[in-house]
């Protein structure tokens, strides 16, 4: 069976898989000093409240957590191999990179 998914449907397929990994992670220091990092993370991992105010673009590169009262951010953002330049996000060369911020270090 052939299923034909739309540009966003397969960047949110391809960037679910990739938050869910756990792979490509980079915290601030901000998100390093928070109480239980482990379960932030865990939470990260397993998000899944996107909507339209925190997902426009439905491609769910972007979330936000209510952290033992702090507020987190996570953003995934595309490059090429070597880290050096933007890369279009279903290219076969991109790298995923998700950092995790407090809201007031965006």
């Amino acid at each position: 069976m052939n299923i034909d998914m739309s540009y966003t449907t397969k960047v949110a397929k391809l960037n679910d898989e990739f938050r869910k990994s756990g792979f490509g992670m980079t915290l601030t220091q901000g998100v390093q000093a928070l109480e239980d990092l482990s379960g932030l993370l865990w939470a990260v991992q397993n998000y899944n409240r996107f909507t339209e105010d925190n997902d426009p673009y439905h491609e769910h590169d972007f979330g936000t957590i209510e952290w033992y009262g702090e507020k987190v951010f996570f953003k995934i953002d595309y490059y090429d191999q070597k880290l050096e330049y933007g890369e279009e996000p279903l290219s076969p060369n991109c790298k995923r990179v998700m950092t995790i911020m407090l809201a007031n270090e965006y």
